[in-house]
């Protein structure tokens, strides 16, 4: 029987192929993971239990409150969202989320925020500005081209976001020269 698991914490490809491979060594047949969750042919009672202890002994967890499958999902897609740049949101962030999950914005936000104790846009900007750093490191862009392609609206936007997440500007992070940031599962 195919089984559906969410799973916290599984927010990069490395999570993916890490996973895949566990579960894979269990002799447990995966019909499809992507970010967030698994598909798997569930051919015992122990495929479970063993699942979970592989991910549990990774740093994941198995999600099994719907609030909180939710809440990873909002996650995971705003984490997409990044993965392409440059940034191209053609909608507010709220109406973006509303048509990917199917879901009035109004309850997403509540549930989101009474979870994690923080609000969606807050969230979001944590991640871009984890996003910035890691422009910052690959040296590829000046901070222009780095607010231009997470879509800011002027670079003194991004500066005094950057400023008030970090406590540093984008200059004295960048001349700092040593890794501040952040894993995604641990933004809060």
């Amino acid at each position: 029987m195919e089984k559906k698991l969410f799973i916290k914490n599984m927010v990069c490809n490395r999570c993916i192929k890490a996973i895949q491979s566990d579960v894979e060594t269990l002799g447990i047949q995966l019909k499809h993971i992507e970010l967030g969750s698994i598909i798997y042919e569930e051919k015992s009672k122990d495929d479970f239990e063993n699942i979970k202890t592989i991910l549990e002994r990774n740093g994941f967890e198995i999600l099994l409150a719907q609030d909180q499958q939710l809440v990873e999902q909002i996650k995971i897609e705003l984490i997409k969202l990044l993965q392409k740049l440059p940034l191209q949101l053609e909608k507010t962030l709220s109406k973006y989320l509303e048509s990917t999950m199917n879901i009035e914005y109004s309850k997403i936000s509540k549930i989101f925020s009474f979870n994690e104790s923080i609000t969606i846009e807050k969230y979001f900007i944590k991640l871009k500005i984890e996003k910035v750093k890691e422009l910052i490191q690959l040296q590829e862009n000046n901070f222009t081209e780095i607010s231009q392609l997470l879509d800011y609206s002027n670079l003194t936007h991004l500066s005094n976001q950057f400023k008030n997440e970090t406590g540093m500007s984008l200059t004295e992070y960048k001349d700092n020269k040593q890794n501040f940031r952040n894993s995604l599962d641990r933004i809060v």
